[in-house]
């Protein structure tokens, strides 16, 4: 059953980068239901996440939102902190999207306090994580805030080479002077 699943999700994620969207769902969505017929609750948290980033691709919000939170909610139970983490950001970058500020800044500093505490981080997923929260809080008008959080997120994002990320956040503190 794991090897189904591993090649659901592998064929899900070749058409994720083909713009096959629906292709890619479908193979999720047969994934999620052979997870929960095996009660694999690993493998459902990692379909259910990837479920849920094929609904945001395909401006679903409402039904990511419902997916996300979900594998939040089985990785909690594994106790693997950093897809937690990962999976939480992307709840919170949901919820600033439709504008629930205030779920999504608890989203974000969860899943900072996580990724700060956790000695395994990948510089990428805090520099994203932040790259949410000065988002928030240039929605919100705590623009001292956001400049910090876009200095940070630069900082990482030049020292693994992102260079997207180190031409937003150094646009981003330029639109945010005093």
């Amino acid at each position: 059953m794991i090897g189904k699943v591993d090649q659901l999700v592998s064929q899900a994620l070749q058409a994720r980068r083909e713009n096959r969207f629906d292709d890619a769902k479908r193979d999720l969505v047969e994934a999620v239901a052979l997870c929960r017929k095996a009660d694999e609750r690993g493998e459902l948290a990692r379909a259910l996440a990837d479920l849920g980033q094929i609904e945001r691709d395909m401006h679903h919000n409402d039904a990511a939102l419902r997916h996300y939170e979900e594998a939040v909610a089985l990785y909690r139970d594994q106790g693997d902190p950093l897809k937690l983490a990962h999976t939480i950001r992307h709840v919170a970058d949901i919820q600033r999207h439709v504008g629930n500020h205030q779920i999504a800044e608890a989203c974000y500093g969860e899943a900072l306090r996580i990724y700060r505490d956790h000695p395994e981080t990948p510089p990428l997923d805090l520099a994203n994580a932040l790259r949410g929260w000065a988002l928030l809080k240039e929605a919100v008008g705590e623009i001292e805030q956001a400049r910090t959080q876009w200095q940070e997120a630069g900082q990482l994002y030049a020292d693994v080479h992102v260079e997207a990320g180190v031409t937003e956040s150094k646009r981003r503190m330029e639109l945010l002077k005093v």
